[in-house]
């Protein structure tokens, strides 16, 4: 046991410096090519984000866990929507760019949907991986286009510094290739690891994924976020963990199942459960934001309150434990009216917040 977990520390280390050390190189790299920082936020940095969940698919792939790997895919991606954006919003309130909105937030439920429709057949197929990797490339190319600047903002980071300069270009190359290889090697040391631990504490694959994997490999996010929160910075968090998610599923898991020989079979335990809250999680943010193009700190609580809840529940499932089921009635019967009261107050709110704007026009045109 201390001997698996040992190496799940040690792979988490690596995943996190090493993804760390890609991101910088591939700015670096982007820049002096000439993408505008936008773009390099919205593409490199993004999928750098998604690395470590790439590294540990992979290598799952490579010893035929596909439990481990589609857990760690999932739940990823709902600790991204629940946790970091409700631990970030409990903070402080984020405020939610027009683009988020309108664009990133549908191309993330859209890409949640498609996830889940190539589920339902137990297996993602090369064809479905395929689809996912070119739906991949429109997005990405779209967002080049529509993020282009004045030339004068090029050379620039995502947080203000000379990507352009410092560094050479030979030497960012270097560190890129450098950092590929260490990503592939720690993720070798995180399956292990949660094989073992999952085998000592006697639960399954996929639980250990969905929480243990998917919480190490989102440590990126988590951490940003709340860094960029307590500096008051907290709306980056919605461009860092939708893209997060974005890519997750469309570059991690359309590369899986392009590569996975039998494809990515996905458990009746996941299409029941899982999915469905992956899902839920996406649908979710957009009444929550499209209003007001806020997340205040009462609904990030909702969302963190929502993560604790699906984690014990998955431990209690996962463990076997008898508290399972009643603790699932429960939660069903607190969850369902919360969520419709949560959503009658944003209407309302929003509906509000509609009449003001329109009074203090009106009140401008008559002063006119």
């Amino acid at each position: 046991m201390l001997s698996s977990v040992a190496a799940f520390l040690l792979g988490l280390v690596g995943l996190l410096g090493a993804g760390h050390v890609l991101v910088d190189s591939a700015s670096r790299i982007g820049a002096r090519l000439g993408l505008t920082p936008m773009a390099i936020g919205l593409t490199i940095v993004a999928a750098g984000t998604s690395a470590p969940e790439l590294a540990v698919v992979g290598q799952a792939i490579v010893v035929n866990d596909t439990e481990l790997a589609v857990g760690s895919i999932i739940g990823s991606n709902i600790s991204n929507v629940l946790l970091v954006l409700g631990l970030a919003a409990v903070i402080g309130k984020i405020a939610v760019t027009t683009r988020a909105v309108q664009t990133d937030i549908p191309v993330m439920i859209a890409a949640s949907v498609a996830f889940v429709l190539f589920s339902l057949d137990g297996a993602i197929e090369r064809h479905e991986g395929v689809l996912m990797l070119l739906s991949l490339l429109a997005f990405v190319g779209w967002t080049l286009r529509a993020t282009r600047s004045d030339p004068s903002d090029r050379g620039e980071s995502v947080d203000g510094r000379r990507l352009s300069q410092g560094v050479p270009v030979r030497g960012s190359i270097i560190r890129l290739v450098v950092a590929v290889v260490g990503l592939s090697i720690a993720a070798r040391f995180v399956v292990r690891g949660a094989e073992g631990i999952a085998e000592a504490i006697g639960l399954p694959e996929l639980v250990v994924g969905l929480t243990v994997v998917a919480l190490g490999t989102s440590a990126p996010e988590i951490v940003t976020t709340l860094v960029a929160a307590t500096r008051g910075r907290a709306d980056l968090a919605v461009g860092n963990a939708v893209g997060s998610n974005i890519f997750n599923i469309l570059l991690v898991l359309g590369a899986a199942g392009l590569v996975a020989p039998d494809g990515i079979a996905i458990s009746s335990d996941a299409l029941r459960l899982d999915l469905p809250v992956l899902l839920a999680a996406a649908i979710a943010c957009l009444p929550v934001v499209a209003w007001d193009h806020t997340l205040d700190r009462w609904e990030g609580g909702v969302f963190v309150g929502y993560y604790i809840s699906y984690t014990v529940f998955l431990f209690l499932d996962g463990s076997g434990n008898g508290i399972a089921q009643p603790f699932a009635i429960v939660m069903l019967g607190l969850v369902l009216p919360l969520t419709i009261i949560t959503m009658v107050v944003v209407i309302v709110r929003a509906r509000r917040h509609l009449n003001t704007s329109r009074l203090s026009d009106l009140s401008k045109v008559d002063l006119n």
